[in-house]
């Protein structure tokens, strides 16, 4: 990363490449080759609020985990036979129970996950990674698994924040990126594309782009789902959790653009049907997506594609006077039915103070300017984004935004900071590794609120998280509907003990459930979230789930260990939301 050289102290951060088969690049984000640290003012920002003195940043905060990973005391307790069986299924030179891959496929990336693989605390492993490459391989060796009732875990990107992927009771994980990440059909003429799951968001982003060259098409496509993890998340990452991308408001949320799927499950074969809508019962391919690998291991999906036009976008960014006024106006921008905006996120006043920092603007004069025009620091907040689509419907829903944004005493910041923002959307997660090696956490949690209840949840959930002392906490509203919208926090406090951040994330959890918000509107559910689940649907609704585990997989030989919650003991699960009990 280039960035103007520190004035005073810098601390040693590490840049260097992360070791092949070392912890570190297991627990750090991304690509092994790129760096990501705060410029100075960012710097001399946080260790005000951390309390901390340039003396805390001239030593790493424990292991940095450049040694190469080897678990002796962890042998795979696979028997022979079962090794040899998945061999057959797939060849010999895609199964494996080397340590490194093992370990490589058994974390996800909450702050958990870093915290612990950093102290190397290695709570859960598979016994054997398997590489499949087909849709018959993959359904042959679920019917293994259930025929031997063996646990069986999937790993698509590894972006999970929730405990997804983690195999807590042994057994097999399928590793997806190196084989399961083909195209399989491209169909203009109904705008979809059908592909592996194991493929990840610039696979199959460049297949589109490409449609032209690639599939013979007349003009060039784009998958619409952009979520921060794009560039190490897998479609069926996104198609099992009920993703959604930066700029969902548009394009919708994955739930949106799923088109069919295709799942080996243990009572065989499960395929969804491929038309636009139906009225022939419940909806299945609603039923499977969120169902994280409980219900089956998906195959093949199906998804909408949208017609790629960057020339068409316009970018803008407002500064209003507070959150009240600023939700107001994003509220009228939702409801006002003139069409909604691609990528459309509204910062707090807390957020805005590190975003505006973050985007540069603290280096220009339009930073006194703010000030001068009674837009104050710690109160303003920060809009931007920008549209999508045919060119005269995206300036119309710009002049549209413009319009609502002025009369609520909106100030323009133009185009320039949604630039700046964009250059970061993907590249702001390798902040954290770079933070962390110094004892500095950086982690994220949302929700999903109607506009009726926002602004109680904003205040309840940002106080939990507050009586953590000298910890900056932000929140942004993205994911936006004419009913309300995604509240997004990110929690940045010195720490670097798991179980402690354990602690703090449930606490965080509570509130959010107490104070009547959806505990997830994209993240999913996985296991550390499994706890709260029964608690936030209703015990009525949440015996549905219940039976749709005991119908595909009455064994519990697919991600077991609490996904979803569903093999929890009673006495860990959290009850905290009285119209639900």
């Amino acid at each position: 990363m280039s960035t103007k050289p520190y004035k005073g102290f810098e601390p040693k951060w590490v840049k260097e490449v992360a070791p092949a088969k070392s912890y570190r690049s297991i627990f750090r984000w991304g690509d092994p080759e790129y760096v990501k640290y705060p410029k100075e003012s960012l710097f001399k920002l946080m260790k005000e609020k951390f309390k901390m003195t340039d003396e805390d940043f001239q030593h790493y905060d424990g292991d940095i985990g450049m040694a190469e990973v080897e678990l002796p005391q962890m042998p795979s307790n696979i028997p022979q036979k079962h090794l040899e069986a998945l061999k057959e299924i797939v060849g010999e030179n895609f199964v494996t129970t080397e340590d490194y891959p093992r370990l490589a496929v058994a974390y996800g990336k909450t702050g958990y996950d870093a915290l612990r693989l950093r102290a190397g605390r290695i709570d859960s492993l598979p016994d054997v990674v398997v590489y499949p490459g087909t849709t018959e391989e993959v359904e042959r060796i679920v019917a293994y698994v259930t025929e031997h009732g063996i646990p069986l875990y999937v790993y698509g990107g590894g972006s999970s924040v929730t405990r997804g992927v983690e195999p807590v009771k042994g057994g097999i994980s399928l590793d997806m990126r190196k084989r399961f990440n083909k195209v399989l059909s491209f169909c203009e003429v109904d705008q979809t594309i059908t592909v592996q799951p194991g493929i990840s968001g610039p696979q199959l982003e460049t297949a589109l782009n490409e449609a032209v060259k690639r599939f013979g098409a007349k003009r060039a496509y784009t998958c619409g789902h952009f979520p921060q993890s794009f560039e190490y998340s897998s479609v069926g990452g996104w198609v099992v959790t009920r993703g959604a991308g930066q700029n969902s408001t548009y394009y919708g949320t994955i739930s949106d653009i799923v088109l069919s799927q295709k799942y080996a499950t243990p009572l065989g074969v499960f395929e969804t049907s491929h038309y636009p809508r139906e009225a022939t019962g419940p909806d299945l391919n609603q039923l499977m997506m969120g169902s994280e690998g409980a219900f089956g291991v998906l195959t093949e999906v199906t998804l909408k594609v949208f017609r790629y036009q960057p020339e068409n976008r316009v970018r803008f960014s407002y500064i209003f006077k507070d959150w009240e006024t600023s939700m107001a106006a994003a509220r009228e921008m939702m409801q006002c039915e003139c069409g909604m905006s691609s990528v459309f996120r509204l910062s707090d006043p807390e957020e805005t103070n590190l975003m505006l920092r973050l985007y540069n603007v603290d280096d220009t004069p339009v930073w006194n300017i703010l000030e001068r025009k009674g837009f104050k620091d710690m109160e303003r907040c920060l809009f931007l984004g920008f549209t999508d689509g045919e060119k005269g419907f995206s300036k119309n829903i710009a002049r549209n935004i413009k319009k609502i944004a002025k009369a609520a005493g909106g100030m323009s910041l133009t185009g320039m900071v949604t630039k700046s923002w964009e250059k970061g959307r993907f590249t702001d997660p390798y902040l954290r590794d770079t933070l962390l090696d110094f004892g500095v956490m950086t982690d994220t949690i949302e929700c999903s609120v109607n506009w009726s209840n926002m602004a109680k949840v904003h205040k309840e959930v940002r106080e939990v998280c507050h009586a953590l002392p000298n910890t900056i906490v932000t929140t942004h509203m993205s994911h936006c509907y004419p009913q309300g919208a995604n509240l997004y926090f990110i929690f940045i406090t010195r720490m670097d003990d798991a179980d402690r951040f354990k602690a703090y994330h449930a606490t965080i959890l509570d509130a959010i459930q107490k104070s009547g918000a959806s505990m997830s509107h994209h993240h999913g559910i996985g296991k550390m979230f499994g706890p709260w689940l029964e608690g936030q649907l209703g015990h009525v609704e949440y015996g549905a789930i219940r039976a749709l585990k005991e119908y595909f997989d009455k064994n519990y030989n697919l991600n077991p260990g609490g996904t979803l919650g569903l093999d929890l003991p009673e006495s860990e699960k959290r009850y905290l939301r009285a119209d639900k009990r």
